[in-house]
């Protein structure tokens, strides 16, 4: 049965077709028969438990530089809808948790995916904490004192934002840098938030390794190698994706994680895992379907979409 789908998302036109998840995503709704909508957040208004958004319907198409064809603009309630994707991407600031309390207004009866209550309890960088057997030594703190302790205990550690995004912010510190103290500083006065410190794994030089999960269960990896330069495998970064097969130690960890993500109404995740030791539990936008789909793997718009239709 055809489904009324509001897709809420950064500006459309600039986005890469060829590994852009959200664009798989409205491909896949397409084909099936489900019209779209698309709208940014910057124009939700939520009044008397209606939330509303300026937008356009629009038709997507596999054609780069004239991937979409946009409505006129229009207002529509999006209480209406039968489903709405939370797909702008982070950073997770006060403007993304304020518009998961908006569309906590209209869920579930139009479906929000992933769950915005959820979304907005699951920071990437915090809810992995959850599951600290299978994490590599972590510590949150802004305190320098701690810091320094930290790195003095582990030698060699990576360095980055609490609420970061893409691989911005992240920075290596190895035993005796001397920048240690002045980047301490940097971020003092960059964020307001608490950092986060890890012990750095040198496995990440044969990739980082992103695990997409549907309804709790494992669908499909990609490993992403950084650069010869680069400590980070962020693809928009220099990363290169290479196709990979998942570990006895990886099925432990989505055997782990993947109840407690359906039971939170968090359909499609991706988690990062590096040497075997789990780092991030993505929620907020999650990327990476169209490289393994690419790489010969699993159609995971198709199954993305074959789970909310069996909640509608």
């Amino acid at each position: 049965m055809p489904l009324t789908i509001a897709v809420q998302m950064d500006p459309i036109e600039t986005i890469n077709i060829k590994g852009d998840s959200t664009f798989a995503l409205m491909l896949e709704a397409q084909a099936r028969g489900h019209a779209l909508f698309y709208y940014q957040t910057r124009t939700l208004a939520l009044e008397g438990g209606r939330l509303w958004a300026t937008g356009q319907d629009v038709e997507v198409r596999e054609v780069i530089g004239n991937h979409a064809a946009l409505g006129e603009l229009r207002r529509a309630e999006l209480n209406g809808f039968d489903v709405v994707l939370m797909r702008q991407d982070p950073p997770f600031d006060m403007n993304y948790i304020t518009v998961t309390h908006l569309l906590e207004a209209i869920h579930p009866k139009a479906l929000v995916v992933n769950d915005p209550i959820e979304v907005r309890n699951a920071p990437e960088k915090l809810y992995v904490l959850r599951y600290r057997d299978f994490m590599p030594e972590t510590l949150i703190t802004r305190d320098p004192v701690e810091l320094a302790a930290f790195r003095r205990a582990h030698g060699d550690i990576i360095l980055k934002p609490l609420y970061g995004n893409g691989g911005a912010g992240v920075f290596r510190l190895s035993e005796g840098d001397q920048n240690f103290s002045a980047l301490l500083e940097l971020f003092g006065q960059a964020f307001h938030e608490p950092f986060i410190a890890q012990k750095y794994l040198p496995a990440v030089r044969a990739g980082d390794k992103r695990i997409i999960l549907v309804d709790g269960k494992p669908a499909g990896a990609i490993n992403r190698v950084p650069s010869i330069s680069e400590n980070r495998s962020n693809m928009h970064v220099g990363g290169r994706p290479e196709p990979a097969e998942m570990t006895r130690r990886e099925h432990e960890i989505c055997e782990a994680i993947g109840p407690d993500l359906r039971k939170r109404g968090l359909i499609f995740v991706g988690i990062d895992v590096i040497g075997g030791f789990l780092t991030e539990i993505n929620v907020t936008s999650p990327t990476g379907i169209r490289e393994i789909r690419r790489f010969g793997g699993a159609d995971i718009a198709s199954l993305i979409w074959d789970a909310i239709e069996a909640r509608r």
